[in-house]
């Protein structure tokens, strides 16, 4: 359940929580900044187990840090964890609510196979498990939609990466560099946000990325999922050459093309996309780049996490919708307690 401010109308709630953004990266830096991490953890792998809003930042983590993290980082998004976790592994639980079902099945798990285990999370079971175990644990502000809460829970996955030493690179100073960049950009962004939003509204989104900011583009897959109440689909360059290039033969006005472009887009990805651009142009209503302000990965990424959020909440306002509203997932979980 979620619990709305009292001085906050239903239908801009999830913008002010958008407008908010940077300020949430500011308070997960000072919480970041002030938790205590009791031991260092000498590992063969990362497991970052943890579903929707909760999953997402470990997709980005994996991403940001593959160019210099000596050990692979497996995102986890299921009840049960890879056979291979074990005591050389370290788990990170990261549930905003503390009571995801299948977070807390992948927890027991990782317990059994007695895995060195961090947790993220702003309460409930995770964190009754984290202290009857001892386990470091990390508690962000809890009680608003999880989606909207993204700043807090990656913030401490890159405190947790940094503290181990998996990083040379001070990731918490990039974030801190992104507040900045974001404050500065904010009327911008918005404005970019709006008219992107009116190409999108009661069309179908195809978002590509170029290779070096998937989780970003997953990310705005599930926003506008969430937010927009609009199926859409993902994928990436240069894998979606190999297959799904082929589906495109067919004008379809209904489907309009967004892509996710940093500078970091490797040349010879760069110059498929521009082969590929000319196909999308002519089979789909339009094509919309949209390009990545910043100088370091941290930045870039949550620039496009930024901007997705709120093209994701103007959609929502010209479909006269409520962002908030999660009603069939609410009903899942209802069904689902009843066969506990």
């Amino acid at each position: 359940m979620y619990f709305f401010p009292y001085f906050y109308s239903i239908d801009i709630f999830m913008k002010n929580l958008v407008e908010g953004f940077t300020k949430q990266l500011q308070e997960a830096l000072d919480i970041a900044n002030s938790a205590v991490l009791t031991q260092k953890h000498n590992v063969q792998n990362i497991v970052v187990t943890g579903l929707g809003g909760s999953g997402i930042g470990g997709t980005i983590l994996s991403e940001l840090v593959q160019s210099e993290c000596p050990v692979p980082i497996i995102v986890n998004k299921d009840y049960f964890l890879p056979d291979f976790v074990n005591s050389n592994s370290l788990v990170i639980i990261s549930s905003y609510s503390g009571n995801t079902e299948e977070t807390l099945s992948a927890m027991k798990q990782a317990i059994d196979k007695n895995a060195q285990i961090v947790c993220i999370t702003s309460g409930g079971e995770v964190k009754i498990i984290a202290e009857k175990y001892n386990y470091d644990t990390i508690i962000i502000p809890g009680g608003n939609p999880p989606r909207s809460c993204i700043g807090y829970s990656l913030v401490q996955l890159l405190k947790i990466i940094q503290f181990n030493g998996f990083v040379k690179t001070d990731l918490l100073n990039q974030v801190k560099a992104t507040i900045a960049l974001l404050d500065k950009e904010k009327e911008a962004i918005k404005v970019e946000a709006s008219i992107i939003a009116k190409k999108l509204v009661n069309k179908i989104p195809v978002i590509y990325s170029l290779g070096s900011c998937e989780g970003a583009a997953v990310r705005f897959r599930q926003q506008i999922n969430e937010n927009s109440k609009m199926l859409c689909w993902h994928h990436t360059l240069p894998e979606m050459n190999h297959n799904e290039l082929v589906g495109w033969t067919e004008k379809n006005d209904s489907l309009v093309v967004v892509t996710f472009r940093t500078s970091f887009d490797y040349e010879r990805t760069i110059k498929r996309y521009e082969l590929c651009k000319e196909i999308f142009t002519k089979y789909s209503h339009s094509v919309t780049d949209i390009t990545a302000k910043g100088i370091s990965k941290v930045e870039q990424a949550l620039y496009l996490i930024n901007i997705g959020d709120w093209i994701s909440c103007y959609i929502a306002d010209l479909k006269n919708i409520d962002a908030v509203e999660v009603n069939v997932i609410t009903h899942l979980k209802n069904e689902l307690a009843k066969l506990n």
